[in-house]
């Protein structure tokens, strides 16, 4: 192989690899943003779980079949779900657990707007 092919051949290995490690840091900041915005979702589901509590509690006392346990209990699944395959997780997993979280969120908010309306003044 003569000096200019071999050139040639090294610049379009470089360039190749220059793509690939662009491609993968990419991949994983997606992958460390999907984590991130995980980890957010769960936080803010377990504040407003808490809160569900309390005013669940503040209209019907602490002696009732508790509504935010199972929500509780799912969002604890969740939580050792992500210690224990986070770090092998795809992307595509890490959504959907992030999605499941947002999911249960919504179902507590709809929980809490019937208790706010049941809690309104009838005029």
């Amino acid at each position: 192989m003569n000096a200019p092919a071999t050139l040639i051949a090294l610049i379009a290995i470089a360039a190749a690899l220059l793509v690939a490690v662009g491609a993968w840091r990419r991949q994983l900041g997606r992958r460390q943003r999907a984590m991130r915005e995980l980890l957010d979702s769960a936080d803010a589901l377990e504040a407003r779980l808490r809160t569900a509590r309390s005013e669940i509690e503040a209209v019907a006392g602490e002696h009732i079949d508790d509504p935010v346990q199972e929500a509780m209990r799912e969002m604890l699944r969740q939580r050792l779900w992500l210690r224990e395959h986070g770090d092998r997780a795809s992307l595509a997993e890490l959504v959907q657990v992030r999605d499941s979280i947002d999911q249960a969120r919504g179902r507590i908010e709809t929980q809490l707007a019937r208790i706010e309306r049941a809690r309104a003044p009838v005029a």
